[in-house]
């Protein structure tokens, strides 16, 4: 499209511009398998939680895992600058709004302490349930040994962007393929919203592409850098890429997970129609009773220390994690029993497994 005489652009769109075409043949809900499986770990539905401060806590993240989804530890927040850190959780409840930016980023200037690393993985690790933790680009080279070493099953490099061939003039940066050739964990790295920025973080070697520029509901970029690619545009360029690349490599498929923009159950159901194999959610775990922000919700870009991208949201309580994630229900706009839901949608449209369902027709509504 012609945005002036010297610029085009691509019309992109939205999750919530695009709707899913039931199919001639229905399935009972019951019958619909929701699994995923990313290397050689297999969990119960195709969920991830954001790693961010206001949802995951190591509790949280033990509770996820027995929920049948995967929990994020957030390695560079509070649980690793602090040695108990509920103190600082009550506190950043109880912040004015005009006070809230300021104040998280004395709380967040605490520095990260490695032993903390390793003893919250540990605790995630003796549970029993597959222990995922996150580092940004910026600190992965510094503080991956204490991660390996503490015995992670899936290793999350999460940044607002994150790039194969990072140029920097001050200091060597990470280099991502050599970086993950070396570890015997499987990496998920993002995120990113492009084909050709999809297709190289796929040639290092990762086993998960995060899609979007994840923070969701809380994420300013859009209003302070300008960056935004609407998330449905996104998922099918980078499930492109994905299927580019299984051709290119012979046969190895990386997992594509839509991270943001999803605060409904609809949102998740379209993300998967659009290509994803997975999501990464956080608004609609922050309002789970069990959520250490207590109906409050934000991530690491809401106390950058020169240029913070994201706010402080009051999302509310509304119940369990368990009644968020299976039900049941007592509200009707979508923020409980995602799985539930995400059942529904599947056996309503005909298809059996997340794969399938990858297929299923879409058509646009750019005017909802």
């Amino acid at each position: 499209m012609e945005i002036g005489l010297g610029k085009n652009g691509r019309r992109a769109y939205e999750l919530e511009e695009i709707g899913i075409v039931p199919a001639r043949r229905t399935r009972d809900p019951e019958e619909v398998s929701i699994t995923w499986q990313i290397d050689a770990y297999r969990f119960d539905t195709p969920l991830m939680g954001s790693p961010m401060d206001s949802i995951a806590s190591p509790e949280t993240v033990i509770a996820m895992g027995r929920q049948g989804a995967l929990g994020v530890l957030d390695l560079e927040g509070l649980w690793t600058r602090y040695e108990s850190p509920q103190p600082l959780l009550d506190e950043i409840r109880e912040l004015d709004d005009e006070a809230a930016t300021q104040r998280l980023q004395e709380i967040y200037a605490e520095p990260v302490k490695e032993e903390l690393i390793g003893r919250r993985i540990e605790e995630i690790r003796q549970a029993g349930v597959v222990t995922a933790a996150r580092l940004s680009p910026q600190h992965t080279a510094q503080y991956h040994k204490a991660v390996i070493d503490a015995g992670v099953d899936i290793f999350v490099i999460r940044g607002t962007t994150v790039s194969a061939e990072h140029v920097s003039g001050r200091a060597e940066p990470l280099n991502l393929k050599q970086f993950i050739y070396e570890l015997d964990v499987p990496v998920v790295v993002g995120g990113c919203a492009t084909y050709t920025a999809a297709l190289h973080l796929m040639r290092t070697g990762a086993a998960g592409v995060l899609v979007g520029f994840g923070g969701g509901s809380g994420h300013t970029t859009r209003s302070v850098l300008g960056v935004a690619v609407p998330m449905a545009s996104a998922i099918g360029d980078v499930a492109a890429a994905r299927r580019d690349y299984l051709d290119e490599s012979g046969g190895r498929y990386v997992h594509v997970i839509a991270d943001g923009g999803m605060t409904r159950s609809g949102d998740i159901a379209k993300a998967l129609a659009c290509g994803s194999d997975a999501v990464m959610i956080g608004s609609p775990l922050a309002r789970a009773a069990e959520a250490p922000g207590g109906g409050f919700h934000w991530g690491s870009e809401a106390h950058h220390g020169e240029l913070p991208r994201g706010e402080r949201l009051n999302v509310g309580t509304i119940g369990s994690l368990s009644s968020i994630l299976h039900g049941p229900s007592s509200i009707s706009d979508g923020s409980m029993n995602l799985m539930g839901a995400l059942r529904r949608t599947m056996a309503t449209s005909g298809y059996s497994d997340l794969k399938e369902f990858q297929r299923v027709e879409v058509v646009v509504n750019p005017h909802r």
